[in-house]
């Protein structure tokens, strides 16, 4: 197979699993190469993949494309399907995306993904606090504005929904108080099929 993405374990990679989803919801065939990021050859493994030595990489026609976003946006070349095709709903979407991908640090540091645990409690900063409040907002809005044309954050499958996965199982590890649409939005994607793929795939790490 001439397209391979190189991933990091299951039940802790958020960066891994944005682009995996992606591609999965897409329809395009991939080979799934899964590198272990707790080894002490971890890195060097990497590095035969990347020259970031780092995980996601999509290996595309043997040309090596990383970072999630970058990944995405790769793909929906090929699928533009992964955005709405309103241009002004696409140019939101876009957005929200990179929003996720470069803000959010206080969620990141303090809730990391885990999905084999349950329960997991921490410390809710004003940080943490501005950061969940945030998110439900942003999921609010779109089910709000775009719940018309089905149960994702733009009525359809978009790439943005691939960038705010790893939160969904965020706020279930940590058991985040959340209201009835975002609740809604979180079963729509815990529940995919593609989704239960990843989950399956965790589980059999821990």
């Amino acid at each position: 197979m001439s397209r391979q993405l190189v991933i990091g374990n299951k039940n802790l990679s958020s960066w891994s699993l944005r682009p995996w989803l992606a591609l999965a919801k897409s329809g395009l065939p991939f080979e799934e190469v899964l590198v272990r990021l707790d080894l002490p050859e971890t890195r060097a493994t990497l590095q035969q993949y990347s020259p970031a030595g780092k995980v996601p990489v999509l290996i595309e026609e043997g040309v090596a494309i990383w970072d999630s976003l970058a990944i995405i946006e790769f793909v929906a070349e090929q699928m533009p399907v992964l955005w709405p095709i309103e241009r002004m709903q696409r140019a939101l979407a876009r957005s929200l995306a990179a929003e996720m991908h470069s803000g959010f640090a206080a969620l990141r540091s303090t809730m990391p993904m885990n999905i084999n645990a349950t329960g997991l409690k921490v410390e809710g900063t004003p940080e943490v606090q501005r950061d969940i409040a945030r998110i439900q907002a942003v999921w609010e809005d779109c089910r709000a504005r775009f719940g018309a044309g089905g149960p994702w954050l733009f009525g359809a499958f978009s790439a943005v929904d691939a960038m705010f996965a790893p939160v969904v199982t965020r706020f279930r590890t940590y058991g985040v108080a959340v209201s009835p649409v975002v609740q809604a939005y979180m079963d729509t994607v815990w529940n995919d099929p593609e989704m239960q793929r990843w989950i399956a795939g965790a589980r059999a790490e821990s």
